[in-house]
């Protein structure tokens, strides 16, 4: 069964950092490839750059939370809930899916 996990290319889980700017605040992020991946692909979906979705996303947990702990494991957690919902319903945002 573990096969499947110890076979994953090394690539995937080596972390990158990326840096952008959010609410004027230049910051930078580190993400293990795979999630930097995913996040693009949600990007892709909802026609927005990886940095746009990512400012999106913060802006929108800051509104809703008025604060977030750890912004990079608050990333990965959206991306496996997004890869838990793939199928999204019609007119609704993969963004707005996430956060629900």
């Amino acid at each position: 069964m573990c096969e499947l996990y110890v076979k994953a290319d090394p690539i995937l889980y080596e972390s990158r950092a990326r840096s952008l700017r959010i609410r004027g605040v230049v910051t930078t992020l580190r993400l293990e490839n795979q999630f930097w991946d995913i996040l693009r692909e949600i990007a892709e979906v909802d026609g927005m750059t990886t940095n746009q979705l990512i400012t999106k996303l913060y802006d929108e947990v800051m509104d809703y939370r008025g604060e977030v702990v750890n912004f990079a494991s608050f990333l990965r957690v959206s991306c496996t809930r997004y890869l838990s919902q793939r199928r999204v319903p019609a007119g609704l945002s993969v963004v707005r899916a996430i956060s629900q």
